[in-house]
Order: C-alpha cells, then sequence, then structure tokens
C-alpha cells in the first residue's frame, strides 16, 4: 500500500520524531511514503522510512528533483508548486497528517474529496480527519480503512 504522510515543512523536534517514526512503522509494515519531498514532516517520514528499508516518493513542487530531501528515493517534479498538493493526496491509498498549516489544510481537503482516510498526529481539527496519539495508531488506522 502506499501511504501519503502530509504536514509541516517547520516542525518541532517532537513533531520531526514522530515523522521519523511513522515512515519507519510504515517501512516496516511494507508500505511506500508518499509526500511533498521536502523538509520537515516530509524529510522526517522519509528519514525513518529509508533507515528502515521502505521505498519513498517525494512529489515536489518545483522542477527541480534535486531540490527533494536527502531520503527521497523516487523524485518527481512536478513544476506545480502548492497544486501538486493534490498528486500528494491522490498517490497514496490513505493519508497521515502530522502538525500541518495551509498546505496541510488543502491536502486535508483533497482527501476529503477523494475519500482517503486520513489518521492525525497533532493536526488540524476538521471533521475527516481521525486523531490519533501514536505513530502506531495513525498506521494501523490507515490500514484498516484503506
Amino acid at each position: 500500500m502506499r501511504v501519503s504522510v502530509i504536514g509541516g515543512s517547520s516542525v518541532s523536534d517532537e513533531e520531526y520524531e514522530q515523522a521519523v517514526a511513522v515512515g519507519r512503522r510504515l517501512a516496516e509494515h511494507g508500505h511506500t511514503v508518499v509526500c511533498g519531498g521536502l523538509g520537515g514532516v516530509m524529510r522526517g517520514v522519509c528519514e525513518g522510512a529509508s533507515e528502515a528499508g521502505g521505498r519513498t516518493v517525494g512529489i515536489l513542487p518545483g522542477d527541480d528533483t534535486a531540490a527533494a530531501n536527502e531520503f527521497v528515493e523516487v523524485p518527481i517534479a512536478t513544476g506545480l508548486g502548492h497544486a501538486r498538493n493534490a498528486l500528494v493526496v491522490m498517490n497514496g491509498d490513505g493519508v497521515i497528517a502530522i502538525d500541518g498549516g495551509p498546505g496541510t489544510l488543502s491536502e486535508l481537503g483533497y482527501a476529503s474529496v477523494y475519500d482517503r482516510p486520513v489518521a492525525g498526529l497533532g493536526t488540524l481539527d476538521v471533521p475527516a480527519v481521525r486523531q490519533v496519539d501514536t505513530p502506531t495508531a495513525a498506521v494501523a488506522y490507515v490500514e484498516d480503512r484503506a
């Protein structure tokens, strides 16, 4: 299964560690991580997945694949800016949101439109998001619902 992980590009140490744990857990369960490919949550989830031998896909806002963080295995340049958020969500069977701001809010909107199950770890409180307390619970939720 492919799981989209979305969230803030600037995060606290605790949020970053949550992202690493989510990535690790997804990889341990054989899932591919799909994200926006840059920093913050995106870098953390890719780091965790990479360390656990998982596959990572970064759907980038710009036109340069070299802009991806060092843990992205498959960088995809789009040249679409924030419009690439729809592609991040559409390429996952489920979504895990960690932290986040306006960009994450748009991705949560797309997740609702495309009927993707969403687990949230300290993210925006919107109706389509099932708030959970741990990375393990987030992965279990999307596994059960996707």
